[in-house]
């Protein structure tokens, strides 16, 4: 940063350190949610015996994509390319959001077992990254005026690209729904009405309350439950707030930098991880909501393959483009996410075999079918699949 933004040392290391702490204490909250609904997510899972294809979670994932042959030379071909955009004015959105860069290796390793070529799978993912770039700056004026988090944009494929423009499209079906688009469960209107128990902290004791009850849980787990998600509402925003504390300075200086580099009128976006969207509680509550209803729509969908356990710990993560777009109203977020949820599982369960292809070239071994939530949500993965079946 210090070299690339010309920003003074000590501010410089200040930054980068107020940003990995927010990230590790963001992370650490994330963490502690799943903790938290461990005993909702184990309640649910006995319902999942008798599928034969394993969920095996984004992380797994993401860290077998990093295996791929072409890997080493696609991370240093996106930096590169990206800056050479940035500076041309092709795009004003800068990427630094690295560990996502999974989500444009996963496509790539995906057409290169399927394709059997390690070229095809290195076109795609920097292809994809590039494609990330123009979604990100389509985003980042209502992502930054929503959230509060100016000078950045989400650059997180599956989200940026596809969940984002999907409820976009459906919040525009809404708005001409008489009577539906009427319909407004805002969160800052229900705290305003219902005083202190619209503060993030009791709804996260009414949320947790709400899951213990419905998974059966005893005292000293709905005790549990109810404290952890009153703490993760609480947390996550001061977390955001740390690291929007680190990258206002950093993208200022980068700001600075396209000005005198680029002209006066040139801004540049810095692209970060969704997880900087999860401050908003409503978020959190449409979380809470969304998973028994997720587990419900894993019964109704017809030949499903896979119980989805870790797509339960990964709702959190889309629910931040469905209250964008919804403008922080409940209602209509759910209504978001129920469809594309709905569309997520299908896909995933579709795409079984194409996503146990693309395992067995990376060096994470997996006995029997396995799927994950990004054959569902990440629309590198969704095309290749369905070019696949197509024509080959």
């Amino acid at each position: 940063m210090k070299i690339i933004f010309r920003m003074k040392f000590g501010q410089a290391v200040k930054a980068g350190l107020l940003v990995g702490i927010g990230f590790q204490g963001l992370s650490l909250a994330v963490n502690l949610l799943t903790t938290t609904i461990q005993p909702v997510m184990d309640y649910y899972e006995e319902m999942g015996s008798g599928y034969d294809v394993l969920e095996i979670g984004f992380a797994a994932l993401g860290g077998a994509s990093w295996t791929v042959p072409f890997a080493v030379f696609a991370i240093p071909a996106i930096v590169i390319i990206n800056l050479i955009l940035v500076r041309a004015k092709i795009t004003k959105v800068l990427n630094v959001d690295i560990w996502n860069f999974m989500h444009f290796l996963v496509p790539g390793a995906l057409a290169y077992a399927l394709f059997g070529s390690a070229v095809v799978g290195f076109l795609v993912t920097v292809a994809l990254s590039v494609v990330t770039l123009f979604f990100s700056q389509w985003l980042a004026p209502k992502w930054g005026e929503f959230f509060g988090l100016e000078g950045t944009t989400c650059t997180t494929l599956a989200f940026a690209s596809w969940v984002y423009p999907i409820s976009y499209l459906l919040n525009k079906l809404i708005d001409k729904i008489p009577g539906v688009n009427k319909i407004d469960l805002d969160m800052d209107k229900v705290g305003e009405k219902l005083g202190i128990f619209g503060d993030p902290a009791i709804i996260g004791i009414v949320v947790g309350l709400f899951l213990s009850v419905l998974t059966k849980q005893d005292v000293s787990s709905l005790l549990t439950i109810c404290m952890g998600i009153a703490a993760v509402m609480v947390l996550i925003p001061r977390m955001v707030g740390i690291m929007m504390e680190g990258l206002t300075p950093i993208g200022n200086a980068a700001n600075e930098y396209m000005k005198n580099k680029l002209g006066e009128d040139e801004d540049v976006y810095i692209g970060m991880d969704i997880a900087l969207g999860l401050g908003d509680p409503a978020c959190i509550t449409c979380t809470a909501i969304m998973i028994p209803l997720t587990i419900a729509m894993a019964f109704v969908i017809p030949d499903m393959r896979f119980f989805p356990l870790g797509i339960l710990a990964e709702v959190c993560y889309l629910a931040p483009m469905y209250v964008l777009t919804g403008k922080g109203n409940i209602f209509r977020s759910l209504i978001s996410m129920i469809i594309i949820m709905g569309l997520t599982l299908f896909f995933a369960n579709m795409f079984a075999p194409e996503a146990t292809q693309m395992m067995s070239v990376t060096s994470v071994d997996f006995d029997g079918m396995v799927t994950a939530s990004h054959f569902g949500w990440n629309p590198g993965n969704i095309i290749i699949s369905f070019i696949h079946k197509l024509f080959f």
